[in-house]
């Protein structure tokens, strides 16, 4: 063959190879070992127990309930009550301790991320009650009019 087509096939040789070298360096050895194919099934196997290592921050609404009673059950009997406490009010793991009261986001940004109206013909399907946002009391939160635990009442 000439120079001229066996350089270029020498150079991609050695490309593919450089590729080869570099992933057996760089690849975990525990990646793949309980994969099913080469698209969605693969994974470290060293990941599982780094994400068991991460502490839970978060309580659920049965831990708000030990101390706010009242809240939960007004919370319960509202449209939200599929909305866990911690959404808006943040993680609560160590509360009361730490810390010992928790920030309530108030703001309109959150209620919008549902009750925003979008003008797409699916957006209706989720029977949530929408707004528009730069007619409906722009740029006050919504907490000023709306009780977030019970919005109906």
């Amino acid at each position: 063959m000439k120079n001229h087509v066996l350089r270029p096939l020498w150079v991609a040789i050695a490309f593919v190879a450089l590729i080869f070298l570099v992933r057996h360096f760089m690849v975990p050895k525990d990646f793949g070992i309980h994969g099913r194919n080469f698209t969605y099934g693969f994974y470290r196997l060293g990941a599982i127990d780094d994400w068991k290592a991460i502490p839970v921050k978060y309580r659920g609404m049965a831990g708000c309930g030990e101390c706010h009673e009242d809240k939960v059950a007004e919370h319960q009997k509202g449209p939200h009550h599929i909305i866990q406490c911690e959404n808006c009010h943040g993680p609560a793991l160590a509360h009361p301790d730490k810390p010992e009261t928790l920030p309530i986001d108030r703001d309109r940004g959150l209620c919008l991320r549902c009750h925003a109206g979008l003008p797409y013909p699916t957006s209706q399907r989720a029977n949530l009650p929408a707004i528009d946002p730069d007619k409906h009391n722009p740029g006050a939160p919504c907490v000023e009019c709306h009780n977030p635990h019970n919005p109906e009442m």
